[in-house]
C-alpha cells in the first residue's frame, strides 16, 4: 500500500495534473509553472499530508517499518514528524489557491525530502520501505530543485 501511495501521489497523480491542464489550455502558466503547481500539490501537500497523519496515527509503522526501531518509546518521535508532515502538507495543499505560496512550499518540501532521502542513504542494510523512501524522496528533491531552478529570477535581475 505504501508502494502506491507514493507512486500515486509522488508520479502519476501530479503528472496526469499537469498533462490535463497543460492539454485543457487553461490559463497562462507555462509548463515549469504547472509542475510546481501540481507536484506541491501533490507531492508535498497530499504525500505529506497522508504519511502525517499516519504518523501521528500509528505512529510504530513509520518507527518500525522505515527505521526498524521497535521501543515504544521512540513512537512519540514518529508522531512528532507526523505533526510537521501534516503541517506542510496542509500548506502546501492550500497553495493550490494561493500561488504565491508554490515556491516557499517547494523549498520547503526540497529541503526536507533532500534531507530524508540523504539520511535514508546512509543506512546500508535498508529494506524495501526504506529504499522506496529513499528513492522517492530524492526524485521529489531533484525535481522541486528543478522547478526552483528554472522559475527563480537570476540574481542581479528585477
Amino acid at each position: 500500500m505504501h508502494l502506491i501511495v507514493v507512486v500515486l501521489t509522488m508520479l502519476v497523480l501530479p503528472a496526469a495534473s499537469v498533462l490535463i491542464e497543460r492539454w485543457a489550455g487553461g490559463g497562462t502558466a507555462n509548463l515549469w509553472q504547472l509542475i510546481g503547481k501540481w507536484f506541491v500539490f501533490w507531492g508535498v501537500g497530499v504525500r505529506l499530508l497522508i504519511a502525517g497523519v499516519r504518523q501521528v496515527v500509528k505512529p510504530e509503522l513509520t518507527a518500525t517499518g522505515i527505521f526498524g526501531v521497535t521501543d515504544k518509546a521512540a513512537f512519540p518521535l514518529a508522531q512528532e514528524l507526523g505533526f510537521w508532515n501534516v503541517t506542510i502538507g496542509l500548506i502546501s495543499i492550500a497553495s493550490i489557491r494561493r500561488p504565491e505560496w508554490v515556491a516557499p512550499m517547494a523549498i520547503a518540501g526540497m529541503l526536507f525530502y533532500a534531507m530524508a532521502g540523504a539520511l535514508h542513504g546512509t543506512n546500508r542494510h535498508r529494506e524495501f520501505s526504506e529504499n522506496v523512501a529513499m528513492v522517492s524522496d530524492l526524485g521529489m528533491a531533484a525535481l522541486l530543485f528543478a522547478f526552483l531552478a528554472a522559475t527563480f529570477p537570476v540574481w542581479g535581475r528585477s
